[in-house]
C-alpha cells in the first residue's frame, strides 16, 4: 500500500515538473484567399522553423490555431487574436506569462530579415524558460 501511494505521489510530482516548464508559441491564422493564404502559411512556417530548430528538446512547442475553428474560440478571445497574431505563453509554477510577439512577426513580414527575427524571437522565448 505504501509503495503504491508513494508511486502515485511521485507520478503527480513528476507530471507537475514536466508541465511547469512548458512554453507554447501560438500562431493564430485565418482562412484566407489563395494568395494571402500562401503568404500567411509561409510566415507560419518561418516561425515554426525557428521554434523547431532552436528548441528540439520539447521545452517549446509550436501550435497553429485556426481563428475559424469553434474549439479555439476561447483562445482567440483570451488573446484578442487576429490573423498572424503570435503569442508566447509560459506556464511556470502556476504562474502564466504571456508575450505578444506579433510585432516581431510583422517586422519579419516587412523586412524579410530572418536572422534578426530569429535573434529577437529566441530572446523573447528564452526569457520565459
Amino acid at each position: 500500500m505504501k509503495k503504491t501511494l508513494l508511486m502515485i505521489v511521485a507520478v503527480f510530482l513528476f507530471a507537475g515538473i514536466t508541465t511547469a516548464q512548458k512554453v507554447e508559441v501560438l500562431y493564430f491564422k485565418a482562412n484566407l484567399a489563395c494568395c494571402h493564404a500562401r503568404a500567411c502559411n509561409n510566415l507560419e512556417n518561418q516561425v515554426k522553423q525557428v521554434v523547431e530548430s532552436n528548441y528540439e528538446n520539447g521545452d517549446v512547442v509550436f501550435k497553429s490555431v485556426r481563428l475559424s475553428d469553434a474549439n479555439n474560440a476561447e483562445l482567440v478571445q483570451k488573446y484578442n487574436a487576429n490573423s498572424q497574431t503570435v503569442v508566447i505563453v509560459s506556464n511556470k509554477k502556476r504562474k502564466q506569462e504571456i508575450v505578444d510577439a506579433s510585432e516581431m512577426v510583422r517586422n519579419l513580414r516587412r523586412t524579410r530579415n530572418q536572422a534578426d527575427f530569429e535573434k529577437d524571437f529566441t530572446e523573447a522565448i528564452n526569457k520565459l524558460l
